[in-house]
């Protein structure tokens, strides 16, 4: 199924950070706060002003973000869950220096 977000909003896949454990001690899943950073999976056109113009969107599709702790909504689609965020609550953009350097770009 091919999803898109209407207007500003982006649909968001929940990246796992890595596991690290200290001392051996082991957190349950239940008790793991939900990670706030992601993968945009499907992004809006852009937001619509007052005027009837649209604003494209500075978030792409394929971009590595973060998001605030209780932003958006979650969403379950073909037993996947996403959330969709709109493009205000996105906090940043995580650029990956090693991506950059194989495009040719300076770090």
């Amino acid at each position: 199924m091919k999803l898109r977000p209407l207007h500003d909003r982006l649909l968001v896949e929940r990246v796992e950070p890595e596991e690290q454990m200290r001392g051996g001690i082991i957190i349950p899943d239940s008790a793991k706060e939900k990670p706030m950073e992601g993968i945009v999976a499907a992004a809006g056109n852009g937001k619509r002003l007052e005027n009837g113009t649209i604003v494209p969107l500075d978030v792409k599709e394929g971009d590595r973000i973060l998001f605030g702790k209780y932003a958006g909504s979650e969403v379950k689609i073909e037993d996947k869950e996403y959330l969709i965020v709109r493009e205000d609550e996105v906090l940043a953009v995580i650029d990956d220096p090693k991506s950059s350097k194989k495009k040719g770009k300076a770090a």
